[in-house]
């Protein structure tokens, strides 16, 4: 069979997995990246070819020059699949899909992945629950929005990940106050009922429009604790079998279902409220999840998120079969929090069950693997005691 051609877009540094098993796969491995990262340790003997682009403005990829570019690679390079490694490349990967006639997601349905105001409609729409929200377009929906839903309100941008640019308020005059500084972008956000609870993260495989694996995982702090109030970052492995991960493999196979979700890797998140007990549906992404997440993932169950999603996308591409590997059913649970020391000596953390270390410039952090979730979660508490007292810094959101 003839070598397949994979462009992968990423305006970060990751998905390095993804760019090896895909060659390891037998394709052609092209990369289009940011000029910035040039220096950025590439597995270069993963990728035929790399293009640094310099012309980035306000984040995204200025495409007029992104087609023109990628229209001349073409007249010698046959491009089979177009992959987004970041979730700020979802919508550009979409836009080329659309305007070369390659097959994967398009523009609609990228939509649905990228942003939080298509996702809450569409969920909505689909007698999936979803906390209360309003677009920010018209002065009496907002108005009709704070009569029916009582505050505190979380102001969140339509299109940015891991709860940046979040804003919670504390009444309706103070979200008025927030929509008018916002002034012309305030199209760009939305506001939502902030719902106490418990969030939990679903990462999955999805292939012919069904799931083949399925990892339902806690946050122990939520990411916009993380963000902004500087806690430490925690999540564990939920319990095989609950009825907490039962009911969440099925909230997020009606989630991908209704949002059009053919064969991808997703990263969904879903809040437990303490008013009613009840699941409601936060948001999604179309991409392995980050802050090390995957590799959490990949430590309980042995399934590597990004190399199987680059193994069922050349399967989808070929036509044929996606088997996934055996899965196992461990416990593991990450850790991770910014230090004060530029090289935080980690060597009093000496625990068997320890699996990974996080190798960061002013970073520290963990991943523990066990047979219980308990000894998992007595580690966690254990390490964030330390890391608080003794490494622990934070900066402003």
């Amino acid at each position: 069979m003839k070598p397949l051609t994979f462009l992968c877009i990423s305006c970060e540094y990751k998905g390095i997995d993804f760019l090896r098993y895909c060659k390891a796969a037998g394709n052609k491995v092209l990369l289009v990246t940011a000029k910035d990262l040039q220096g950025a340790a590439w597995p270069m003997d993963s990728i035929d070819e790399i293009f640094f682009m310099d012309e980035i403005v306000h984040g995204t990829w200025n495409m007029e020059h992104f087609v023109a570019g990628m229209a001349y690679l073409m007249r010698n390079n046959k491009i089979d699949r177009i992959i987004a490694l970041d979730d700020f490349d979802v919508e550009e990967a979409a836009e080329l899909r659309e305007h070369f006639r390659l097959p994967g997601m398009g523009q609609t349905t990228a939509r649905h992945f990228r942003d939080k105001l298509a996702m809450r409609i569409k969920a909505e729409s689909a007698g999936l629950r979803v906390p209360g929200f309003s677009a920010l377009f018209n002065d009496d929906e907002i108005r009709e929005f704070t009569e029916r839903v009582k505050p505190p309100y979380m102001v969140k941008p339509r299109l940015e990940a891991a709860a940046k640019g979040i804003q919670k308020v504390n009444s309706a005059d103070e979200l008025w106050k927030v929509i008018f500084e916002l002034g012309e972008k305030r199209h760009t956000y939305l506001v939502e009922q902030f719902r106490p609870g418990d969030i939990y993260h679903v990462d999955a495989l999805t292939v012919n429009g069904k799931a083949v694996f399925t990892q339902v995982s806690q946050y122990l702090s939520t990411p916009w604790d993380v963000a902004h109030g500087g806690g430490i970052f925690r999540s564990v492995t939920c319990e095989y079998g609950s009825k907490d991960t039962k009911e969440l493999t099925k909230f997020n196979s009606e989630v991908m279902k209704a949002f059009g979700m053919v064969y991808s890797a997703s990263h969904t998140e879903f809040i437990k409220s303490n008013e009613d007990g009840k699941f409601y549906f936060l948001e999604t992404s179309s991409r392995v999840g980050g802050a090390h997440v995957a590799e959490m993932v990949e430590i309980a169950s042995g399934i590597n998120l990004w190399g199987e999603w680059a193994r069922l996308e050349t399967a989808v591409a070929q036509g044929a079969e996606y088997q996934l590997p055996p899965v196992k059913k461990q416990y593991a649970g990450i850790i991770n929090s910014l230090s004060r020391q530029k090289h935080p000596d980690t060597s009093s953390f000496n625990d068997p069950e320890i699996a990974w270390r996080l190798n960061k410039d002013h970073h520290i952090g963990f991943i523990v693997k066990a047979d219980s979730r308990e000894r998992v979660l007595e580690l966690l508490e254990n390490y964030s005691h330390r890391i608080r007292e003794g490494y622990h810094a934070q900066m402003p959101a």
